[in-house]
């Protein structure tokens, strides 16, 4: 068990944890893409889906050559929907994925590098107002698409902050969100790969019935 003060360190200690799970997974290399646009993509046909099916609708994308913005701006929805079937909910996901493709079309010139030049917030802000792009999807494009620092929160933080008593106050996005950025060093690389690892940390450990005695974190029990 790691030990830590009354007032502890709540930085350290997700230090700690972070080093813990890195050593025992190793970089997962997480958001895989080969381009912006097709981490964009993949943020958005995630959603409610595996990756496994995910990366079948990029695919089909590729083999129908609409891996680009006029490509996509373009296709008309009902094609769209056709091309990514594989990710499930493909109607409404068409739609959305339109809807994006059509702001950075129209407002950004098709030129996704014009989105990283917006400051962090102000970026968020107009995703968000894009009709089916929630807070998970619009912090998973700014941090593995733009390359900026948000920390991403999903059902498998809630889980890994619950089962390790690191956070007891409200449980929103935007709480726990600020939790994370308030006590780690605000840096992208470490926001990606945290992230990463506790994403698979709750696939295989932190599960809805924890196997924490063979956890890599279960020193960090308390």
């Amino acid at each position: 068990m790691l030990h830590y003060s009354p007032m502890e360190n709540m930085q350290q200690r997700l230090l700690d944890i972070f080093n813990m799970l890195l050593e025992s997974f190793g970089k997962r290399n997480w958001w895989p893409g080969e381009t912006e646009l097709e981490i964009i993509i993949g943020a958005v046909l995630t959603q409610n889906t595996s990756w496994k099916n995910v990366e079948k609708a990029i695919d089909n994308l590729k083999r129908h050559n609409a891996m680009d913005i006029d490509s996509l701006f373009k296709m008309d929805r009902e094609t769209l929907a056709l091309i990514i079937k594989s990710s499930g909910f493909y109607n409404i996901k068409s739609i959305r994925l339109k809807n994006i493709i059509n702001v950075i079309y129209n407002e950004y010139s098709s030129n996704i590098i014009k989105l990283k030049n917006i400051y962090i917030w102000d970026v968020r802000e107009r995703l968000l107002k894009i009709n089916g792009i929630g807070k998970e999807t619009a912090d998973s494009i700014i941090l593995y698409a733009l390359d900026k620092p948000i920390f991403v929160v999903d059902v498998y933080t809630k889980r890994f902050l619950r089962n390790h008593r690191l956070y007891s106050e409200e449980n929103d996005y935007d709480t726990i969100q600020r939790f994370f950025m308030k006590n780690l060093p605000n840096d992208t690389y470490l926001f990606n790969e945290f992230h990463a690892l506790i994403v698979y940390l709750g696939q295989n450990f932190c599960k809805k019935v924890p196997f924490c005695n063979k956890c890599p974190l279960n020193k960090d029990l308390i």
